[in-house]
């Protein structure tokens, strides 16, 4: 499986998954159709599948135009089908994807919207989070609640720690940033945030990140830590107490 990822838009990632053997083509969302259809003219690639993870314009406003120009199925969850334009066929928590090449699998990971999904290739060791976890720092709560975000983290962070894991858009600089402020003596944090720093000044991207990594350096997987407990004066908080004031801390960041 060979993966292409490329800013489009202001920060978001468009990611474009080929399998060679088959020559299929997915792209996880719609960011931009006219940049993602250029890029797979580029390539001399036909697209076949659009795996949608919610229904923000940004992740979707690419949908009408490769309807238009492609053959291209578009998948989504049935939770926002109304708010999607589009959707050939829908899909809920539990459902697996079969294609001729390998199983898709739909976690349910709502928080940032109330109907938002991942997508986990388990053969592949990968998984496509949205704007649901995001390398360093996780999507802002618009519709759902802090505990819905809260277990959709506990959820991601509970696959193996091999799986590379894709998200929506390159923040992980600023967030970064961020998790400094929380967790200032975490070596591996300063040192990975030293990395995305030069990726980025090389105007580099800084995905793939991997599940086992997020839970050592991402503050928003790591609310047990008493490290992070201490700078926040949390000691004896709840697990999500925690996350629920990390995650206030961010949004005024």
């Amino acid at each position: 499986m060979l993966i292409e990822q490329f800013i489009c838009r202001i920060d978001n990632i468009a990611i474009l998954l080929h399998h060679e053997s088959s020559q299929r083509t997915i792209a996880i969302d719609a960011p931009d159709g006219e940049a993602l259809l250029a890029h797979l003219q580029k390539l001399e690639r036909k697209l076949d599948l659009v795996l949608i993870t919610h229904h923000h314009t940004d992740h979707t406003s690419g949908i009408r135009v490769i309807k238009e120009k492609t053959n291209a199925l578009f998948i989504g969850p049935e939770a926002e089908k109304s708010k999607i334009f589009g959707l050939d066929y829908v899909i809920n928590e539990h459902d697996i994807l079969q294609t001729d090449f390998c199983n898709i699998e739909v976690l349910s990971t709502p928080g940032h919207t109330l109907g938002s999904i991942s997508y986990y290739f388990p053969e592949e060791k990968l998984i496509f989070t949205g704007d649901t976890l995001f390398s360093l720092g996780c999507g802002r709560i618009f519709e759902g609640s802090t505990k819905m975000m809260f277990h959709s983290l506990e959820k991601l962070a509970s696959i193996p720690e091999d799986t590379r894991m894709y998200c929506g858009h390159e923040y992980t600089e600023k967030n970064g940033q961020f998790a400094l402020t929380v967790d200032p003596q975490n070596k591996n944090l300063q040192d990975h945030v030293a990395k995305i720093i030069s990726l980025r000044k090389k105007n580099r991207l800084t995905m793939p990140s991997t599940i086992g990594l997020e839970r050592a350096i991402n503050p928003f997987l790591r609310s047990a830590n008493p490290s992070i407990r201490k700078n926040l004066d949390l000691m004896t908080a709840s697990d999500e107490r925690v996350f629920a004031t990390l995650r206030k801390l961010k949004d005024n960041y």
